[in-house]
């Protein structure tokens, strides 16, 4: 991720964003239930959210110098922080009530990673559980505010395939703004 990306993601602005636009819709999306997943909590402004409202979150962030920093801050709290690549983080069957991903997708080298991780996420969740997530859409000033990073944006319109074809249901999208939301239930 390049540094203004980050810096971003760390920022007061962004933090009042996902305070004042991101919580109100992922109430509104659904139960979140008793143990969330969140993939990719970067600096973990939305972790911070999320603790306040579920018992317990396991965070796993690919990137050690942002997931050991947060490990150590949420040290001793109802976050486990994990350090690992979601795709692959060895996390067992049926655990998680729901997962989260914000801002993440569109950072994964490919759209198959990017499948890999939504079969992952149908693997962990319970039969039930919720998948809401939020990402940038392919606009020219995301892709400049992306220079010299990943920028692998996902289309909205076929989430509702790719998360089908990882065993998910019905998938809700909205687009606004930049950005897309998107809640899908595991069918188990």
């Amino acid at each position: 991720m390049n540094e203004s990306h980050l810096q971003f993601l760390a920022s007061p602005e962004w933090a009042q964003m996902l305070e004042a636009e991101l919580l109100p819709w992922i109430e509104a999306a659904g139960d979140l239930g008793d143990d969330l997943l969140e993939i990719g909590p970067g600096p973990g402004l939305t972790t911070d959210l999320l603790r306040q409202r579920v018992q317990r979150v396991t965070a796993v962030e690919i990137d050690p110098s942002l997931g050991e920093p947060l490990r150590d801050r949420l040290a001793g709290t109802n976050v486990d922080v994990i350090v690992a690549d979601a795709t692959d983080a060895g996390l067992p069957h049926d655990r998680f009530s729901a997962a989260a991903c914000f801002s993440v997708l569109h950072h994964m080298p490919s759209p198959e990673d990017q499948d890999r991780l939504f079969s992952q996420l149908h693997r962990v969740l319970r039969p039930g559980g919720v998948f809401v997530g939020q990402d940038s859409l392919d606009l020219e000033s995301m892709r400049a505010a992306h220079a010299d990073d990943v920028f692998t944006p996902v289309d909205p319109d076929g989430m509702h395939e790719r998360l089908a074809a990882a065993g998910f249901g019905a998938t809700r999208t909205d687009v606004v703004g930049f950005h897309f939301r998107f809640v899908s239930e595991n069918l188990g």
